[in-house]
């Protein structure tokens, strides 16, 4: 058995962390960097610095070369994993165009409608079984004016940081199949469907599994950093399949993964395409080791981040710890929103898109930022119940319960909340269920273990779970029948 240590670098959208990972006895990480990287207008556009991104995760791997020696451990390998959907092209020489643009940006308004005219969504769903969201990939490609003419290579977040690490120019298939112009019977690029809308298969790279090796750092890139003999894994490089892949997921059990988007749904074996997945705008996102993601994107904590932005800006006092405990004492109901309604995506304040909405249909709106924190969590509740209870519709197989992974498991009330609206049996705990399944298939492709099953119970073992049993009362059902209308009102199926 060996004892190397891994770097998993876990991106998200907006910050980012590098960590030291070991397999050796339990299951333990380190951080050992982290940063921010906020998207900024550039040139008409919001876009990501990636030059910032690639300079602080070298900040970081010279850290964590510092911290293994230290320890004197070797490390294996190191792997990237990061949002989905957004970018980077690069010429016939392999330079960058232009920084990426962040999925938030405006460009894509109105694209979808207009991509449906020269190819309906049915047809695109059948292909890829991928959930329309207007920032998908392939609106934002088509969104694209002068740029792809110019463009010899589109490199996913992930890849373009692994091709800057190792000259390899590959696409990894769990990030691959969110930008809905990836096949989901071949599992390769949709080539018929690119030539449809007019777009260039031709830039588009070579497909690899999560677990591929591709090799070691660049020689100078290795001397620089302390690396030398390192080598770059490509994990489940979207950072909810490397979740998924690290979540010890019981028999029948959904997950949701939840941060700043909520990810709900089920570990299948084969995708789940047919016109009632389509109706529902389910998606079939790519797994580690050929496991289909059946899920759904819910608005999630980005919502209550907004607010505390807004609040802080005001000089309101808006930590966590003292939000869900002034929560967990209001007894009354404050109203219900529905998350996933487009106003939230980007507005210009969040507070009053709430504040909005409410007045829409009809309820009381309030300034009070506990009261307001206990709407946005009881009813992201509310619409995590009604996905579960869903996907229990289209799978045919009733859940036995779900699991919460990520950095929203740490939110007591929501996992209370979410027990009691769905009827399920909530478990949380594993906080960095990213960085562990990025760790956990580098450690696969290194020998440690022999497949995801070992794995995730090596990870079972080392982390201790917590369980919410459901306490729906009279109050919650009462709710319900509230969030239910709301659903009738903005759900188009």
């Amino acid at each position: 058995m060996n004892d190397y240590l891994y770097i998993a670098i876990d991106l998200g959208a907006g910050s980012g962390r590098v960590f030291l990972c070991d397999f050796d006895g339990r299951f333990a990480i380190a951080e050992v960097h982290r940063f921010a990287y906020p998207p900024r207008e550039t040139g008409g556009r919001l876009r990501w610095d990636f030059g910032l991104i690639l300079d602080e995760i070298k900040t970081g791997l010279k850290r964590a070369a510092k911290r293994a020696g230290e320890l004197g451990r070797e490390i294996y390998s190191l792997g990237v994993d990061s949002w989905a959907v957004d970018y980077g092209l690069l010429d016939a020489d392999g330079r960058m165009l232009g920084d990426p643009v962040c999925y938030r940006d405006a460009r894509t308004a109105g694209v979808m409608e207009r991509v449906f005219e020269k190819m309906p969504g049915r047809e695109i769903y059948a292909k890829t079984g991928i959930q329309f969201l207007n920032f998908n990939t392939l609106f934002q490609l088509y969104a694209e004016n002068g740029a792809l003419d110019r463009a010899g290579r589109l490199l996913l977040l992930p890849d373009l940081i692994n091709y800057h690490l190792t000259g390899k120019i590959v696409a990894e298939y769990t990030n691959a199949t969110t930008t809905q112009f990836l096949n989901a019977a071949t599992r390769d690029w949709d080539t018929e469907l690119l030539e449809r809308l007019g777009l260039p298969a031709a830039i588009l790279p070579p497909v690899v599994p999560a677990g591929t090796d591709l090799g070691f750092l660049k020689s100078e890139l290795a001397a620089e950093l302390g690396l030398e003999n390192v080598r770059v894994v490509a994990p489940a490089t979207h950072d909810t399949a490397s979740a998924v892949a690290g979540a010890p997921l019981g028999e029948r059990q959904a997950y949701i993964s939840s941060g700043t988007w909520s990810l709900v749904g089920v570990e299948l074996d084969r995708p789940l395409v047919n016109p009632e997945a389509e109706r529902f705008n389910f998606t079939n996102e790519g797994g580690a080791y050929r496991s289909i993601r059946f899920l759904k994107n819910v608005m999630g904590l980005w919502i209550l981040e907004s607010c505390r932005r807004e609040w802080e800006r005001i000089g309101v006092r808006t930590d966590y710890d003292t939000l869900l405990a002034e929560v967990a004492k209001i007894g009354s109901f404050c109203g219900l929103i529905y998350p996933d309604d487009e106003r939230f995506l980007n507005p210009e304040s969040m507070l009053g898109a709430i504040e909005a909405q409410l007045t829409e249909t009809g309820q009381k709106t309030t300034k009070n930022p506990f009261y307001v924190t206990k709407i946005i969590l009881d009813s992201l509740a509310f619409r995590y119940a009604s996905i579960l209870r869903t996907i229990e519709k289209l799978t045919g197989k009733a859940l036995s319960g779900v699991q919460i992974v990520g950095g929203g498991g740490r939110n007591e009330y929501l996992n209370r909340m979410t027990a009691a609206a769905s009827g399920l049996t909530v478990q949380a705990g594993l906080v960095e269920a990213t960085v562990t399944g990025n760790a956990l298939v580098q450690a696969i492709a290194a020998g440690r273990f022999a497949d995801l099953r070992e794995g995730r119970d090596f990870v079972r073992r080392s982390v201790a779970l917590r369980e919410y049993a459901p306490e729906a009362g009279a109050a919650t059902e009462a709710a319900a029948k509230i969030y239910a209308a709301l659903e009738a009102r903005f759900v188009k199926v």
